[in-house]
């Protein structure tokens, strides 16, 4: 890694099944995945570096087909409505990404 700006774990998912894709490797459903937090009351898509030191940060893995979380990892407390709010749009954005 040159430059990391955020969401390694999140290109890492996403690298590993554009490269089984690459490989003709078949696969049932693809693996998207996305960041999203909550910083200053607001949820955040994507959050880069400094957003992700600013609050708290969520990864989700998602198999976009057929709605399965595969990967969550939450390292800081969030209230539930806001987790609720985080996890929504995380997987709004899996759902993008695999479009």
């Amino acid at each position: 890694v040159i430059q990391a700006d955020g969401g390694m774990l999140c290109t890492a998912i996403n690298a590993v099944t554009l490269a089984l894709i690459d490989a003709g490797v078949p696969m049932k459903e693809f693996v998207c995945a996305c960041t999203a937090g909550f910083i200053d009351g607001t949820a955040v898509l994507d959050l880069n570096h400094v957003e992700d030191n600013m609050g708290a940060c969520v990864p989700v893995a998602l198999l976009p087909k057929c709605q399965k979380i595969v990967t969550l990892q939450m390292d800081s407390k969030l209230k539930i409505e806001e987790f609720g709010q985080s996890m929504e749009i995380a997987m709004d954005g899996c759902k993008k990404l695999h479009q």
